[in-house]
């Protein structure tokens, strides 16, 4: 992915200096809890495959960011531009609404959102409350070296599946989809969650269709990279790495299948339309 020397967004806010804690109000690491709403957390727990977080540097002091973090923010920036422009095209045409640009939080360790704290743990997570994509740029080491799902566009495709939660906020669908799962028991509720972020795969591949024609940056190994980190986040890939038998029942992200077949779905058609992933369960 061509990134270097691109506009980035204005839309970024840099958390990481103010300490591993990442909070104004010094949230530490240690015995965080997330206090988020049933339904308002899209984050996927990847603390099994990495064990406890590493306590050891977990300041609230106020520190220098390293050229390598630079440059992660950086990158950050311009995928974050290009949601922008591509939605700001993409939702007027095809769903008849003017794109509200969210907002994304930059953090390390952990975290205060308007839905509450949470822990690095949770992975990159949107919250509707505020509008805000939080993401603690180290996710992306753990996705290199501890997930074998490596390279930018790997990354740029994590960012475009939480901007597409963002998309449903702005749709209305989060809202129903929360509804739904209050009123349901907790299989249905989980099968509700797998198909809420199945879409934002799929609304992940529209924006990969659409930036890839927008930006000529973006080849086929790109694309290869993103269907890898797709499968990488799956349910059963993380419960098999945590040691665990994989149960579809349990469920609340998808399967490594069901991950790559929707964001592959998106991209090929670059069409919200085919994304409706609620009706293609009879729901």
């Amino acid at each position: 992915m061509e990134w270097r020397g691109r506009r980035g967004s204005r839309n970024v806010e840099d958390r990481r200096s103010m300490g591993r804690a990442g909070t104004a109000g010094g949230m530490g690491v240690v015995g965080v809890l997330v206090v988020l709403a049933v339904g308002y957390f899209f984050g996927v727990d990847i603390s099994p495959i990495v064990g406890a977080i590493d306590q050891g540097g977990q300041s609230t002091e106020p520190r220098e960011l390293t050229q390598e973090e630079q440059e992660i923010g950086q990158f950050v920036s311009v995928v974050l531009a290009d949601t922008e422009e591509v939605w700001a095209s993409v939702l007027p045409r095809q769903a008849g609404t003017d794109y509200v640009q969210p907002s994304l939080v930059m953090f390390s360790g952990a975290v205060q959102s308007a839905c509450g704290g949470a822990s690095a743990a949770m992975g990159p997570f949107y919250c509707p409350n505020d509008r805000k994509v939080y993401l603690d740029t180290d996710f992306f080491r753990v996705m290199s070296q501890r997930m074998q799902a490596g390279g930018d566009f790997a990354y740029a495709y994590v960012i475009a599946h939480e901007i597409g939660h963002h998309v449903q906020n702005q749709l209305g669908i989060l809202s129903q989809t929360m509804q739904a799962r209050q009123q349901s028991g907790q299989a249905q509720a989980n099968r509700i969650s797998v198909l809420t972020e199945l879409q934002a795969d799929c609304f992940a591949g529209v924006w990969a269709h659409h930036a890839s024609q927008q930006f000529n940056s973006i080849d086929d190994g790109d694309i290869a990279e993103a269907i890898n980190a797709a499968a990488a986040v799956g349910d059963d890939t993380l419960m098999e790495k945590a040691g665990r038998a994989p149960v579809p029942d349990a469920f609340t992200h998808g399967s490594a299948e069901q991950r790559q077949t929707w964001f592959k779905r998106g991209f090929a058609s670059g069409q919200m339309a085919q994304c409706d992933t609620f009706a293609a369960a009879g729901l």
